[in-house]
């Protein structure tokens, strides 16, 4: 049955009531509480996106806000999209749901010219010349791994508010790239902020710290900005780093109007500089603040839930386990039917496991109807990847790799939208589906996927969404508009690429998802494979401490609660076939698997 919301007419605003229906009580407090700090504590699956754009919204239809003066910020540019649609179909306008380095960069732009004067630096789009120049200067040997290294390390520095005169003391216990001491990381990354000043040239980091140099330094800037926007909205909130929540506090200029949204126990990312810290103290930092807990879990059925909940009770903490790190872990409620019992697995080495997943996947996409694109592989480390790929890829399934570069910064993507925009001049009126195929041919596309699995799989799979795409935006155009024959052009394509592009809204790639732990966070799938649950692999073989072992269980955590009805762990005995076998079960799993598995 459909909500009021859901009746209304094209154009026809809901109304504060309309707005509150279909949402649970506690996603009701949520969207009813409007003033003064609050703090929601939402678990995995409780349909936070859904309470906190509800929130925005009712405050827009009650009048408490003006849709002008509310900044919704999240950390990727998925999640800014998903909030931004869903407002939008609330009626919800003019909101501003950026990401914190998006939200930032604007401001940055603006603000410049009367705050600095002259032209904004440049905005450098990767960090690896620049820090591959200054290891040479060095006379430092890198290759690509460490180079990515560096930059991840520098990273790290920056949004933890340190620079090449102070990081040195922060590095002693940290794991740093191969042959590189805390002095010689602290001369590269001198090296590195050297080469960008002489350049005029600034990273994405900068673009933080610059605007919160501003705000900070310049009251006239402040308060235009503090003029401009009277409420903020942080999902995630969990991940935020000290530079992001300095910012935060910019903008804010003491006042608190603020919502936060997170939940420590997806706390995956301290190795970056994000930290629940920020969450976890909240009331302490706002006493009057407003709590309230998303436990009612919608997304996954009882086995699943069941199995994440006892994983997180099962932990045991470690001697040097940082008192207060480990935030009690919230009891999920699910709200679904029963559905199956998790498979678990041992295979003897790491072929047999991804031949074993391969087939039942296969069984999956033909026995049970399951469509392929919603049905994951998910993995700690990328190197784990190659051996699915080739599995599926013997198999005869499709698949994307998630997690690699941005879609629309891959080569061929970029090389893919050329054409099609020249093509787009010269079509006229021609429908899209069948010149996108011609045009893309010329780049390498066919109809089916190529045998072989790495770069050439990964640049037939990028053109094949852009094909994808273009078929879908043709028949909802089709459906829509009536017409017996297809009336999607090319130049509608070109303005709907347009739109992605400046949004950074990636189209859904065909095909079963590979994806690394860390870049799953966020995503959900009908089903889902976790694979290599060994120890050495899960928990990571560096991470030691009790807190770095304390993440790696939250990243399990975060990989179980991805699935909705079907859950598959596995591990193998040997990495390769005739191996020794001595690798042993995850210790996360001890409790919690069969006891056939012991």
């Amino acid at each position: 049955m459909k909500t009021a919301t859901e009746l209304l007419l094209p154009g026809d605003p809901p109304s504060p009531d309309q707005i509150l229906e279909g949402l649970d009580p506690e996603q009701r407090e949520v969207a009813t509480s409007l003033q003064g700090p609050v703090c929601v504590l939402a678990g995995a699956g409780t349909g936070k996106t859904r309470a906190i754009t509800h929130r925005i919204a009712y405050g827009i239809a009650s009048g408490a806000y003006v849709g002008q003066r509310v900044l919704a910020l999240t950390f990727t540019s998925r999640a800014a999209n998903e909030m931004r649609n869903r407002l939008r179909s609330l009626g919800a306008q003019g909101v501003q749901t950026r990401t914190f380095h998006a939200a930032a960069l604007r401001q940055l732009q603006y603000f410049w010219p009367q705050a600095v004067g002259g032209t904004p630096p440049q905005l450098v789009s990767g960090k690896a010349q620049l820090i591959t120049e200054a290891a040479s200067r060095l006379r430092f040997t890198t290759d690509r791994a460490i180079v990515r290294d560096l930059a991840a390390e520098i990273e790290w520095a920056k949004v933890s508010m340190l620079t090449p005169d102070t990081v040195e003391e922060h590095l002693v216990d940290r794991e740093l790239p191969t042959g590189f001491t805390p002095v010689g990381m602290a001369r590269i990354m001198r090296g590195y902020e050297d080469l960008k000043t002489e350049r005029n040239a600034i990273d994405f980091e900068d673009v933080l710290l610059a605007t919160v140099a501003i705000l900070e330094e310049d009251p006239a800037v402040a308060a235009a900005v503090r003029q401009q926007y009277r409420h903020f909205v942080v999902d995630e909130y969990q991940d935020v780093s000290p530079l992001q929540q300095r910012l935060l506090d910019s903008w804010l200029g003491g006042r608190d109007e603020l919502c936060v949204v997170g939940d420590a126990s997806q706390t995956i990312y301290s190795f970056t500089g994000a930290t629940s810290k920020h969450l976890l103290d909240f009331p302490q930092r706002h006493p009057d603040a407003t709590v309230i807990k998303l436990v009612r879990d919608y997304r996954s059925t009882p086995q699943v839930v069941n199995l994440a909940n006892r994983l997180l009770t099962s932990r045991k903490p470690a001697r040097d386990a940082t008192p207060g790190a480990w935030a009690p872990p919230l009891d999920l409620q699910a709200q679904r039917p029963s559905g199956p019992e998790a498979d678990w697995f041992e295979y003897a080495d790491d072929e047999q496991e991804a031949a074993g997943i391969a087939e039942d996947i296969a069984d999956l996409i033909s026995k049970d109807g399951v469509d392929p694109a919603e049905i994951a592989v998910l993995f700690r480390t990328n190197g784990q990847s190659q051996a699915i790929e080739q599995a599926l890829t013997d198999a005869g399934i499709g698949y994307q790799l998630r997690g690699t570069e941005k879609f629309f910064n891959r080569p061929e993507v970029k090389q893919a939208i050329l054409q099609i925009r020249s093509s787009a001049r010269a079509a006229g009126d021609e429908p899209a589906p069948q010149l996108v195929r011609d045009c893309l041919a010329s780049l390498g596309y066919k109809d089916k996927p190529p045998a072989s699995t790495g770069s050439v799989r990964s640049k037939w799979e990028s053109l094949a969404a852009l094909v994808s795409l273009a078929d879908r935006l043709a028949a909802a155009h089709d459906e829509k508009s009536g017409s017996g024959e297809s009336a999607f052009t090319m130049s509608m394509l070109v303005e709907d690429l347009t739109r992605r592009i400046a949004h950074q809204d990636a189209p859904v790639m065909n095909g079963v998802t590979l994806a690394s732990l860390h870049s799953a966070k966020g995503l959900e799938w009908d089903a889902v494979f976790l694979c290599g649950l060994s120890e050495g692999l899960m928990p990571i073989s560096f991470a030691e401490t009790g807190d770095e072992i304390d993440e790696e269980r939250r990243l399990l955590y975060v990989g179980i609660t991805r699935a909705r009805e079907r859950l598959s762990l596995s591990w193998s005995l040997s990495r390769t076939p005739g191996g020794r076998a001595h690798r042993k079960r995850s210790r996360f799993l001890d409790g919690i698997a069969p006891r056939m598995y012991g």
